[in-house]
């Protein structure tokens, strides 16, 4: 029997030893966790009681000090107020390697499917509403309870990822832990430690419950909400959600970060910068060797002066979807092969860093051309004031959560709910950005007035002096519902990206026949105005995105080049001199981007990039040049 266990134990720690260790679980409680896991052991009902802490009544008298601490009322939500307690006549030892419990999740889910779980699964609005003290009468979902807790659920929820799997396999995974878990309240000093574990034999999530000390019987269990946080500020403003409280004393100011910040972001990639190299000169006829692994340019790509090879020493110019790293070995071993990307580009196509370097361009508050955005992970306090200091003032506090480099949409959530967005910086990292309130929209006959978002290719050949082209084609995408502020987790109403959402219709719409149909709904804005300031806008954060020298800037590199795509979206705004004008609003800048359409309907796509980007001639190519 015990040979049985150690195998049991051994392989339990192979699977989940790592996970363990990070959430620093004490290998003493591992065999226990083990036996209990596989047994599906609850037994915190041996040694916990969950005990109702009596309000006091309004009409007592009771001193200033009472008062207070009434006020800091430990249970999230509106109900009663609950504790957790040491039941167990002899108490509980830290040193016992039983001391380890499972507490079971209630729900989990993905936020996008939140409101549709409570409309269906049956029981789960009534057990959430009871579990966070909302009222709730009949059997059948109505939609202000599902409101309720959607708005309440912040307060409960705790997340975790899955490391493997597709895209949105990995987007994070919230619950909340059963009415047990849910009831141990927070302390600065915590009693306990908890840590979610997905246990794989079983693919369940479960929350681990343990000792910090030893207690005895009555103490209470605890944890600290703000795990980990030791800056004074940054747990304040993590415990907002428990603890309500105002920070708008601390300044809104978001100044550019550090060099020291760019410095961190070019080791954490693991990029090598380039040496100094002479601008390669090639003869007139050159014909190129083009090694590649991206299908759309191997099945495209026809201009006589390029050839494909399987030879990547042999080839001449590199043109890689993954992202390349060792600058300083090409540069040093082979300056003359061009490669298709530029060293520190990720100041472009992450969106903390793109919000970073705009800031060149507009101030802390960031140019016109970028909705307001501030970094989750360093920008926290700063963000509430200006979310504080915008309802104090009755102004609009709609934001848009989006993960640092996730594309499609994923994980990208719209709310006007600051314990949200507060929440969501658990998740992984993030940026807040102001919602566009007011979007410039466009007439779908089957529909109304929606959303719509705008994509450009631009080319990149050179950062000094600049040299920046644009396709002269460009690519829409509209929303499938009305527009609207509200209804803000509906998909089809506020975003556009509809091509990776199986079942869900595609409106496509090619920019010859959008141009005059624009015109039409749009009569004092022609496109070529509106298009001007757009190409202004890319001209400004090309600019200020290669201002400053690598890793600060976008690397000079002389034998780069590189294609981008540049989504935005249009918004109503005031000029300096009081004139309504349709304002460009940069969302984001993609690498490598998805060239399909483009190959479909503009067979020389591929043909006008490279005679651009490599051979610098754009006579008869389908560009037109920005900078």
């Amino acid at each position: 029997m015990a040979g049985e266990g150690e195998e049991a134990l051994a392989a339990f720690v192979a699977l989940h030893g790592a996970a363990l260790r990070a959430s620093r679980v004490p290998s003493r409680y591992w065999e226990s966790l083990s036996r209990k896991l596989r047994g599906e052991v609850f037994d915190a009902g041996d040694y916990f009681g969950i005990m109702q802490v009596e309000e006091v009544d309004e009409e007592e008298e009771v001193d200033e000090e009472m008062e207070e601490q009434f006020k800091k009322k430990p249970n999230p939500g509106n109900g009663p107020c609950f504790k957790v307690i040491v039941t167990n006549e002899n108490g509980l030892q830290a040193s016992n390697p039983d001391s380890v419990f499972l507490i079971d999740h209630a729900w989990t889910y993905r936020v996008e499917h939140a409101r549709q779980q409570l409309r269906r699964v049956p029981g789960l609005l009534h057990r959430m509403a009871n579990l966070m003290g909302i009222a709730f009468h009949g059997e059948v979902p109505d939609e202000g309870s599902i409101e309720q807790v959607l708005q309440e659920m912040w307060k409960y929820n705790q997340t975790y990822q899955l490391s493997q799997g597709t895209a949105e396999e990995k987007v994070p995974v919230w619950y909340i832990m059963d009415e047990f878990g849910s009831r141990i309240q927070h302390s600065d000093q915590p009693s306990f430690a908890t840590a979610p574990l997905f246990y794989m034999p079983q693919q369940i999530a479960y929350t681990i419950l343990w000792p910090l000390r030893d207690l005895e019987t009555g103490d209470e269990v605890t944890r600290d909400y703000a795990h980990g946080e030791t800056d004074r500020l940054i747990r304040k403003c993590v415990l907002l959600p428990w603890v309500p409280t105002e920070v708008v004393d601390v300044s809104c100011f978001t100044p550019e970060p550090p060099d020291e910040h760019y410095q961190a972001i070019l080791a954490e990639n693991k990029e090598k910068l380039p040496l100094v190299i002479n601008p390669p000169v090639y003869a007139k006829d050159k014909v190129f060797k083009v090694f590649t692994d991206i299908q759309q340019v191997l099945n495209n790509l026809t201009h006589p002066r390029f050839v494909f090879t399987d030879n990547e020493g042999e080839a001449d110019i590199l043109y890689n979807f993954s992202h390349f790293k060792d600058y300083r070995k090409l540069s040093e071993e082979r300056p003359e092969v061009m490669v298709n990307q530029f060293p520190c580009e990720n100041l472009l196509t992450v969106k903390d860093c793109l919000a970073s370097i705009a800031r060149r361009a507009g101030g802390p508050d960031g140019p016109r051309w970028l909705p307001r955005t501030f970094n989750l992970q360093t920008e926290l306090p700063q963000f509430i004031s200006y979310f504080q200091q915008r309802d104090r003032r009755g102004e609009d506090n709609h934001w848009i959560c989006k993960p640092w480099n996730l594309a499609r949409s994923l994980d990208t959530h719209i709310t006007n709910n600051l314990n949200s967005i507060i929440r969501h910086r658990e998740s992984s990292p993030k940026v807040v950005c102001k919602y566009i309130e007011e979007p410039v929209l466009f007439e779908r006959e089957d529909v109304g007035l929606v959303k719509f978002d705008v994509r450009y290719v631009v080319l990149l050949r050179r950062t000094r002096p600049l040299q920046l082209y644009s396709y002269d084609v460009f690519w829409l995408r509209f929303s499938n519902r009305a527009f609207s502020l509200d209804d803000l987790d509906d998909y089809e109403k506020h975003f556009t990206v509809m091509n990776y959402a199986p079942g869900v219709t595609l409106k496509q719409v090619h920019c010859e026949d959008f141009i005059p149909l624009f015109e039409k709904q749009y009569p004092e804005y022609p496109w070529t105005t509106v298009q001007a300031s757009i190409f202004k806008a890319f001209a400004e954060l090309f600019q200020v995105a290669s201002s400053k020298p690598a890793p600060l800037g976008i690397c000079d590199y002389p034998s780069s080049r590189a294609i981008y795509a540049i989504d935005l979206m249009l918004k109503w705004d005031t000029s300096r001199d009081g004139r309504r004008i349709m304002q460009p609003q940069i969302l984001e800048v993609n690498f490598n981007p998805d060239c399909d359409r483009a190959c479909q309907y503009h067979p020389t796509f591929f043909n006008d990039v490279f005679s651009t980007l490599f051979l610098d001639e754009t006579d008869n190519c389908h560009v037109a040049r920005i900078v």
